[in-house]
């Protein structure tokens, strides 16, 4: 873990903020300490690069807004997420400044992460920050997303954004110092100190959110998160945020969870992990087995069906005959001209409608088997 040299650090919202809502500046720079020390330190190859996921912004706008708790309505959470991503990036920004780093905000949706020409752009502008020396500060854009293009949670977004960034390893930071195979406040119960797989888990009671509730994760997602990234190759640390400082040392705290695959293709992890089907495409026997066990793309001789109201470039989920979904990718055509396509040759849709239909209803490239 010494030689890790880019990593990225995911912090909750219980770490950062005061019980009735509002930043705990001393919480703030006691965390920055830690990462700014970690980047001076750095390995035998230079220095660390660090990439923050921080939660957050909601709980630091609920104080300022007259709000005792997390508001469960979108449009007050959106509007705390407003005023409180300001607070928190100008905290970043002058903590990070007594070590004269610089922050660099990047808000991201799961729109971003599935559409080609954004997930590029993102990746982009976080090598670039990370070249030039300062330090992402990546957060979900709350003040614009909406239910169907959320990742749901800042765990799953470290985990995505790991892998965006090829970092070497993952570091989630909690109010809870690792997993435990039970209630950590219950006698009898001890820490897990190692994860290898998902063997390791069974019979394990992971609970959910914390007791704060200004966040909205727990236990579940930071293990799922976890699964996620040792999946494409990122090991993981999960701890308590005092311990921060023990982790990026590469000594004994919280849980590991070791790597239990290798990297995958980028945006295909993302569209797996971060998209949320606007519709569907059912697709014959043929159609199944050629896109699951050969991994062609999917072309509109082997569609029967189409549900939903979708446009060119979101992601649908492709089902077989029976209704399960094998398959999820980004779709080449809108809803309302899959219906006339259907059963159809791309040689014949071309001589018909021009050579705009001589392509697939979703190309390999933008498709991620879910089965087999």
């Amino acid at each position: 873990m010494l030689q890790a040299r880019r990593i990225v650090v995911k912090v909750g919202s219980s770490s950062l903020t005061t019980a009735t809502g509002g930043l705990d500046a001393d919480r703030v720079d006691a965390l920055v300490d830690v990462l700014a020390k970690a980047h001076e330190r750095g390995t035998d190859a230079g220095p660390v690069e660090i990439v923050l996921v921080s939660s957050g912004a909601i709980a630091a706008g609920l104080s300022p807004l007259g709000l005792e708790k997390r508001p469960s309505d979108l449009a007050r959470q959106q509007a705390a997420a407003s005023v409180g991503q300001g607070l928190l990036v100008a905290r970043y920004t002058a903590s990070f400044a007594r070590y004269g780093l610089r922050v660099g905000q990047v808000l991201l949706t799961a729109d971003d992460a599935s559409r080609r020409a954004h997930y590029r752009n993102a990746y982009r502008t976080l090598e670039q920050l990370l070249a030039m020396g300062a330090v992402p500060v990546v957060n979900e854009n709350d003040t614009v997303a909406t239910a169907e293009i959320r990742f749901g949670d800042n765990d799953r977004l470290a985990a995505l954004v790991a892998h965006l960034v090829r970092a070497d390893l993952l570091v989630l930071l909690s109010d809870v110092d690792g997993l435990y195979d039970g209630d950590p406040s219950k006698p009898g119960t001890s820490r897990i100190a190692e994860v290898h797989g998902p063997d390791d888990l069974a019979g394990v009671e992971i609970g959910s959110a914390g007791k704060a509730g200004v966040g909205t994760g727990g236990m579940v997602t930071k293990v799922e998160a976890a699964r996620i990234a040792t999946g494409a190759g990122i090991p993981v640390i999960l701890t308590a945020a005092r311990h921060a400082a023990a982790a990026l040392a590469g000594r004994d705290t919280g849980t590991l969870f070791h790597r239990t695959g290798r990297r995958a293709a980028d945006r295909l992890l993302w569209l797996e992990h971060a998209s949320s089907p606007r519709g569907a495409i059912t697709l014959d026997a043929g159609a199944v087995a050629a896109v699951v066990e050969r991994r062609t793309s999917l072309l509109p001789a082997g569609v029967t069906g189409v549900e939903g109201d979708f446009a060119a470039g979101d992601p649908v989920d492709l089902l077989d005959e029976n209704g399960h979904i094998v398959a999820r990718g980004l779709v080449n055509f809108d809803a309302r001209e899959l219906p006339r396509l259907l059963g159809r040759s791309t040689r014949d849709l071309a001589r018909e409608l021009g050579p705009a239909y001589e392509r697939e209803v979703v190309h390999r490239d933008d498709l991620v088997v879910l089965t087999g």
